[in-house]
């Protein structure tokens, strides 16, 4: 804990009071009561979204929404075409530092706008916000603000679509085993793996088009929603000029089922980033190491341990993941409001909305790194799938007991009966098959040379990857050379 008189240190997207912080240029401070600032972590935000939760953006898309609605209402008849062009042209010319100073007295964010906004238009002012309440303003600025992020989320994701289906392909016939409790399963191949990874990401794609559908609605109906003060068609008008939707009916707020669907989605997609990672994670473990994240020739993994290669990226993607899917409670919390508003939302917004579209699209862009840049090793994998000497096919010979005749009990007694003494004793199963009598007696020779066969086992891949990429022929893509022992990166 800080001293007693310091005010908290908010997370970007937050206000505070006077002097609040100004991200504009990437540059997140709080300020205590004794003036001194403390520099918040622009680690994670990349500069195209720190803009859009910007002070200054947060501002300017107020007044785009005050200039919509005096527009429409001139057109109208209603506010002076003058009023509307003062508000239009002499209204830009307000500075964020000026809100600041009157929030700082007024105590109201949005009356400190429109303060501060009116002394640049002069004597036409009085039309500015004209029966509107503030968050007929906020709320569908809101809306706009989480445009402007969704655009910028849902470019990183078509990215690493691309990028998942190249590597998919690349390595759709790379054999390597699968894995169910972290224990050898059966064949599988890498590309299939990726495979999954992409058919996820394009359910999140879908997802993610609808939650942002979600959150298209503006809303100026006033301070309960019967529209007293604005006739509900120039409410549509306003919203339509502003490319939105006008809420079917709204209370003083537009409700928060939308913002939270539109949270938990977010999260959805930070889950299947931090799975991604995981999986990676897993797999540069030194007695994997079947694939890695790319490390470069001047990076260092560790103070005292020179030969560490660490997966840092992995793990960052996964701590991040953390602190947007810990978003998703407060957004749920935030459905419930008192009678036609309350304010316990508007505090919990300030920061989940900037940080959870902040740390998505900067974990999207780092896992599409991550996945480009990865360095693969099929001779390991291989390798690895071949180490328990061909236990990882009892499950066809099961099977071919069956066809021969044999009990599924019986059947399956005979092959674990030798899977646990080849686990014990650490012997080879397919020799210790060969060698059974009581499997050789029911099963020819060929059967059993086919029940060992790898590409039996991965004769359908090509069908499922036509079920995932319909449009693409399933052939092979051609793969670069790889040394025996050198690592491999592709991208």
């Amino acid at each position: 804990m800080g001293p007693a008189n310091d005010r908290p240190i908010f997370l970007p997207g937050a206000s505070t009071e006077a002097g609040a912080r100004d991200c504009y240029n990437m540059k997140f401070t709080a300020h205590t009561e004794t003036g001194k600032e403390h520099a918040l972590i622009p680690r994670y935000t990349r500069p195209e979204m720190g803009k859009i939760w910007s002070d200054e953006n947060k501002f300017r898309t107020w007044l785009q929404v005050e200039v919509a609605a005096s527009e429409t209402l001139a057109e109208a008849g209603i506010v002076p075409k003058s009023a509307a062009r003062a508000i239009r042209v002499k209204g830009a010319g307000f500075e964020v530092a000026r809100i600041h100073e009157v929030e700082a007295e007024v105590k109201h964010d949005v009356i400190a706008f429109t303060t501060a906004v009116a002394e640049k238009v002069g004597a036409e002012s009085r039309w500015l916000h004209y029966g509107l309440t503030s968050n007929d303003v906020v709320d569908t600025a809101q809306a706009l603000l989480v445009q402007q992020a969704s655009v910028l989320i849902r470019a990183d994701i078509e990215k690493f679509l691309v990028v998942l289906k190249r590597r998919a392909l690349e390595f759709q016939h790379t054999p390597q085993i699968g894995r169910t409790h972290g224990v050898h399963a059966e064949p599988i191949t890498f590309g299939l793996k990726i495979a999954n990874w992409y058919s996820e990401m394009q359910r999140n794609l879908e997802r993610f088009d609808f939650a942002t559908g979600q959150m298209r609605v503006g809303k100026l109906s006033g301070a309960v929603g019967n529209g007293a003060h604005l006739d509900p068609k120039y409410e549509e008008a306003i919203c339509k000029r502003l490319g939105l939707t006008a809420a079917a009916v709204s209370s003083q707020v537009i409700q928060r089922d939308r913002h939270a669907f539109y949270i938990a989605t977010l999260a959805v997609v930070a889950c299947t980033l931090d799975k991604i990672a995981t999986e990676i994670r897993h797999l540069q473990k030194t007695e994997v190491r079947e694939a890695e994240e790319f490390f470069s020739e001047k990076q260092k993994g560790s103070s005292a341990m020179p030969h560490k290669r660490n997966p840092i990226n992995c793990e960052q993607i996964s701590g991040l993941a953390r602190v947007i899917r810990g978003n998703v409670g407060p957004a749920f919390e935030d459905v419930a409001l008192w009678h036609e508003r309350d304010i316990s939302h508007s505090s919990v917004e300030r920061v989940i909305l900037p940080d959870s579209t902040i740390l998505l699209d900067y974990l999207l862009g780092k896992t599409t790194t991550l996945v480009d840049t990865m360095l693969v090793y099929p001779e390991r994998m291989l390798r690895n799938l071949h180490s328990t000497g061909g236990l990882v096919f009892s499950g066809q010979l099961l099977l071919d007991l069956v066809e021969a005749g044999v009990l599924r009990e019986d059947a399956y007694r005979i092959v674990q009966r030798n899977a646990m003494q080849a686990w014990r004793e650490e012997r080879n199963f397919r020799e210790m098959v060969e060698a059974d009598p009581e499997i050789t007696s029911r099963v020819a020779k060929k059967t059993l040379v086919r029940a060992f066969d790898l590409k039996r086992q991965l004769r359908n891949v090509d069908t499922i990857f036509g079920r995932v990429f319909p449009k693409m022929k399933s052939a092979p893509v051609k793969k670069g050379k790889t040394s025996k022992g050198k690592q491999r990166k592709q991208g």
